[in-house]
Order: structure tokens, then sequence, then C-alpha cells
């Protein structure tokens, strides 16, 4: 409870930087679903964007709410993106992905003018790899991925469903859970894992973020990248 009120709180924050007439990257996650909400509050009061949603339960969301939408085969430049993280450190690097949309998430946030985050306070750590990273990959490659990443030091599992069977995203793809423990150099370790093929994308995403904005108890603090 203390942690879904963090991420309101995060999320209410966020919206101050949304304007009149803007397009808006829109996130995936419980923690982006409360943005989604937010806007949508605005929508109603007469707020004027378009949205671009980054999976298909958030297009979901926010036509409900009746927030106009477009596509990035319309309108490829957005003005500010805003969405959850699984980890931020102090360089705001995040671990993103355990909603499954990381391939989606981080196309919209590099096609942003401003990548905003928003995170309850469990999410911040000195150092990233608490989390397991995802590791978006082709089937067809899976296995092959799978024993190059476990030759990197991770501990490697495939995202399954409830029924066992594996997660499938929107694009089609598969995701591998990835435990790394720390990650002393994001960086680094974001090269390796895109230089391998079959990888589709990774959930780290280095130096994007411009803000992130955290829930600690009643406030809400705000980082900025330096």
């Amino acid at each position: 409870m203390a942690n879904d009120k963090e991420k309101e709180a995060a999320a209410r924050a966020s919206v101050r930087f949304v304007n009149d007439g803007d397009v808006v990257g829109l996130g995936t996650g419980s923690t982006a679903a409360y943005v989604v909400r937010c806007l949508g509050e605005r929508v109603q009061a007469g707020l004027k964007i378009v949205g671009i949603p980054t999976s298909v339960r958030t297009k979901e969301l926010a036509a409900s709410l009746g927030i106009s939408l477009t596509t990035l085969d319309e309108c490829q430049q957005i003005d500010v993106a805003i969405d959850g993280a699984d980890e931020f450190d102090p360089k705001l690097q995040l671990t993103k992905g355990g909603g499954g949309a990381l391939l989606r998430e981080k196309i919209i946030a590099s096609a942003s003018r401003q990548f905003v985050v928003i995170a309850d306070s469990s999410k911040q750590v000195p150092v990233l790899g608490a989390f397991p990273l995802p590791v978006e990959v082709i089937p067809f490659a899976e296995a092959l991925v799978a024993k190059e990443i476990a030759a990197l030091g991770a501990k490697v599992n495939v995202r399954q469903t409830p029924d066992g069977k594996p997660f499938i995203t929107d694009e089609g793809h598969h995701i591998l859970d990835c435990r790394f423990g720390r990650i002393p150099d994001p960086p680094s370790l974001a090269r390796k894992l895109s230089d391998t093929p079959g990888v589709v994308e990774h959930g780290l995403f280095i130096n994007m973020a411009d803000v992130v904005l955290m829930g600690k108890g009643d406030e809400v603090v705000e980082f900025r990248r330096k």
C-alpha cells in the first residue's frame, strides 16, 4: 500500500511536464498506469494531448479514458515520455522491462525530447542488479543467447506466463530474465548485450532519463541527470 501511494504521488507530480498540445509517450506497468489515469483526468478537464502507447495494455487503458492516440508511423517526434522503472542508480541509469514492454519503451524514450521516470522509493539503488535484467530475444536464438549471457556471469531464466508457457512480447519475442547480481558498469554490459546476435533489446537504459520523480513517504523527490 505504501508503494502504491508513492507511485501515485510520483505520477501526479509527473503530469506537470505535460503541456497542452503535446505528443506524450505513455509507458507500461503498474506505475505508468497511474500516469495514464492522471492524464485521463486532465483530458476530461480539457487538456488536449495525443498519446503514443508502449504496449497493447497501455493503449487499451488510455483509449478507455478518452486519451487520443497516434503511432510512430504518424508522428516521429514526442514532446515528453513518462514511464516507470524497476531500478535507478545515482547516475539515473535504469533497469526496465519488468512489464515486458522494454523494446517499445526504449524506442519511445529515445524519440522523446524529455524522458521523465517515476518510481516509488524501493526502486532507488546504489548499484543496479538487484532486479533481474530483462533481455528481449527472438525465439529462434533463445537457447544460444541464454548460453552467452550465462557466460557473462548471469543466472538466466526464460520468462513464463502463469500457465507455464513462454511470455510473448507485443512484438512476438521472448524475454530472458538475467540475474547478474551487482552491475558495476552498466554501459559496458549494455554494449555486450547489444552486440549479441539474437538480442533484440535489453532493459538497461543508459543516459536516457532526464528526470526521475521518486515518491518517498508523503514527498516526491526530484533527481536530474547531470
